[in-house]
């Protein structure tokens, strides 16, 4: 969320950070936003019964700031069929592996264990599927015999704060656009 924030700011992009939410009070980038004068909310996830009935909070607060895109950014819930319906075609989530590969958790130990020879990160439209939808970008990075998972984790992060904000201001200058499963951008 920082890279993205600014590199919009550098940047000057078409665009005004509405919120920035997060279902944990402790959340990292809340204080950050808040410094940069980003208006913030919780919806505390532990506080509702069910997965559904925090989605539907999570999405009403989402719709007080009324945006045109949702940027998922270390925000580690699966989200409802519903939910994600309701923000079809104008959700991004950045997943830390080459999709369709290593989805889900611990994916840079998934792909030691692998024995992959390229590991990377993965830009894509949320779909009720985990960590499935259509690619925007992806950026690939060597595994190196030494690796650890931290240390493939740390060069996996570099590229993540390179795409994740390319994609975000390509969708903001309305160069997306996505057709059935696919995405086309033009520049």
């Amino acid at each position: 969320m920082q890279a993205i924030v600014e590199a919009a700011k550098a940047e000057q992009w078409p665009l005004q950070i509405a919120a920035v939410i997060s279902n944990r009070a402790d959340a990292a980038g809340l204080e950050y936003a808040a410094g940069q004068g980003i208006p913030t909310a919780v919806v505390a996830s532990k506080e509702f019964p069910t997965r559904a009935a925090f989605d539907a909070a999570l999405g009403g607060k989402i719709d007080e700031f009324a945006p045109d895109l949702l940027v998922l950014a270390g925000f580690m819930r699966i989200l409802t069929a519903g939910f994600v319906g309701h923000y079809e075609g104008r959700m991004l989530n950045i997943h830390p592996s080459l999709l369709p590969s290593f989805v889900g958790l611990a994916t840079h130990q998934q792909a030691l264990d692998a024995g992959v020879k390229i590991h990377g990160v993965t830009v894509h439209f949320v779909t009720a599927e985990l960590d499935h939808g259509p690619i925007v970008a992806q950026a690939a990075v060597p595994v190196l015999p030494d690796d650890t998972e931290h240390s493939l984790s740390q060069r996996v992060l570099e590229q993540e704060h390179i795409i994740y904000p390319w994609a975000v201001r390509k969708f903001a200058e309305g160069k997306i656009r996505l057709i059935g499963n696919r995405v086309q951008i033009s520049e």
